[in-house]
């Protein structure tokens, strides 16, 4: 049972203002359907427009962040809990644990490092909770082609990329999260089988 969701998202707003508007979106439709929301802990850029967006619909938000970058002043202090940790490794590791789930907005490197960490954690069995993109204006397209390549040059299984769960709205997402069966099929193709 899906009680909160890990939202990876960038600390910037992006320059696009649907990036912004879909953060709100997302926040409001986690607070609506009773979800918690566990993220970076981060009051800038998506982060703090996702954080905010659930805190005014009266939801959950747990935040995780590095010192580092809480003595930055980026830290977001008005949320139900925030957890000041010591590394970048104890961020990722705290809010996979609090989280049932994990969906991932528009953001740059560090989004993604953190989405293909847990996308291959599911692909190895570590877990199994959904993931999921928020495909906001089209922003994750050439990333779901790159899937498709990953797929053609046999560095990936087809049934790999049912751990993938895309959509264009927050809404159709969340549904798709709450009705996730984990693929039974969880390892990479060995040189045997190429």
């Amino acid at each position: 049972m899906i009680q909160r969701i890990c939202v990876f998202c960038g600390s910037n707003s992006g320059s696009n203002p649907a990036f912004t508007e879909s953060a709100q979106t997302f926040g409001a439709e986690l607070a609506a359907r009773g979800l918690g929301l566990v993220y970076g802990g981060g009051r800038v850029g998506l982060m703090g427009e996702l954080a905010n967006s659930v805190l005014k619909a009266g939801g959950e938000v747990v935040g995780v962040i590095p010192e580092a970058l809480f003595t930055k002043e980026v830290g977001h202090t008005g949320l139900t809990q925030l957890h000041v940790v010591g590394t970048m490794h104890e961020r990722k590791g705290m809010m996979a644990q609090l989280a049932d789930a994990f969906v991932t907005l528009p953001g740059g490197f560090g989004t993604m490092e953190e989405f293909f960490e847990v996308l291959t954690w599911a692909q190895l069995g570590i877990h199994t909770k959904p993931c999921g993109l928020l495909n906001v204006a089209g922003y994750y397209d050439p990333l779901l082609a790159l899937f498709d390549d990953f797929v053609q040059c046999r560095f990936a299984r087809p049934e790999h990329l049912d751990f993938v769960l895309s959509d264009t709205n927050p809404a159709a997402l969340l549904a798709r999260l709450i009705s996730y069966v984990a693929p039974t099929k969880t390892r990479w193709i060995t040189d045997e089988e190429v």
